[in-house]
């Protein structure tokens, strides 16, 4: 019995010892994450900030401080600028960027699925050669793709922008990694035995069953192509057809003859992250949706 009670009460007296660095840990990985949050989102803080200055506030008062309230002033500058072109740089990388990262999806949709579930020769070359295409950064291919471009009289123009940027070899090695893991081939056999040709099967159900990863390749496009700046750089030289980050630098550059052109750059920078908080925050249920589906017991 005595060496019982010496095991119990040695037990008990470590409890206490291991519960102090369990919430030791748990303070000391909140307190990163803060300061981890903290230090992305002080450049946000700077910009919103600074966006509410005039200005001569902007370059009198310290970045991170308020001073008087001028945004409503700014805002109105900003897209009376130039007859508003503001505003159509906006559209622009709306167009690029929306229309762009949709066909991008489906086209990765398509590619990943065919590369998972059907067996053909070459297969695995292929899927390399997509992986290859990850690891080339989007910068050594613009003057390459401006010169293909001006070898068919297509550059300054819309296409010139829009056609690049509807490949996405990150989309189609995601498709095929989730398409392998999440579309069973006993679903798809079910529905060939019923009569559903391949189009319709891709169509009712391998799209749904993808949903979360497709999702992720969207978003993941939306915002390569809404932050592009070197390729619309590269292939535009009308104002009419910049997106809103090439036209902000065209801004920017400009500062030093035009100073209220500093305030409405960051205005405009405020405003161009707004489309993408707003389709993250549109989207992000798709992937509750997605991750929640696997608990349920059918």
């Amino acid at each position: 019995m005595s060496i019982l009670t010496r095991v119990e009460g040695a037990h008990a007296a470590t409890k206490p010892g291991r519960g102090a660095p369990g919430r030791l840990s748990v303070v000391a990985a909140t307190g990163f994450l803060v300061l981890a949050a903290c230090y992305m989102l002080l450049p946000v803080y700077w910009l919103l900030v600074s966006s509410t200055k005039s200005q001569g506030d902007l370059v009198s008062t310290p970045g991170l401080l308020p001073a008087h309230w001028h945004l409503g002033d700014n805002l109105a500058a900003l897209f009376a600028q130039q007859d508003g072109v503001f505003a159509r740089w906006l559209l622009n990388s709306l167009l690029y960027a929306g229309a762009g990262a949709a066909v991008a999806t489906a086209l990765a949709a398509a590619a990943g699925y065919a590369l998972a579930k059907y067996e053909f020769r070459g297969r695995e070359a292929v899927f390399s050669v997509v992986l290859g295409g990850v690891l080339v950064p989007a910068s050594a291919l613009a003057l390459p793709l401006f010169l293909l471009f001006a070898q068919v009289n297509a550059t300054n123009t819309f296409w010139s922008v829009f056609l690049p940027s509807i490949v996405s070899p990150f989309g189609v090695y995601l498709s095929r990694i989730f398409a392998t893991a999440s579309v069973p081939d006993e679903v798809l056999e079910a529905a060939r035995m019923d009569g559903a040709g391949e189009l319709r099967i891709f169509r009712t159900i391998v799209l749904r069953l993808m949903s979360p990863a497709l999702v992720t390749v969207f978003l993941f496009q939306f915002v390569v192509i809404w932050n592009n700046f070197l390729l619309p750089l590269v292939m535009l030289q009308d104002d009419d057809l910049y997106p809103v980050t090439l036209g902000l630098f065209t801004w920017q550059s400009q500062t030093s003859r035009l100073p209220q052109l500093q305030t409405l750059t960051i205005v405009g920078a405020l405003i161009s992250v707004v489309p993408i908080v707003l389709t993250f925050l549109l989207l992000q249920r798709y992937w509750r949706a997605g991750l929640s589906a696997g608990a349920v017991k059918s």
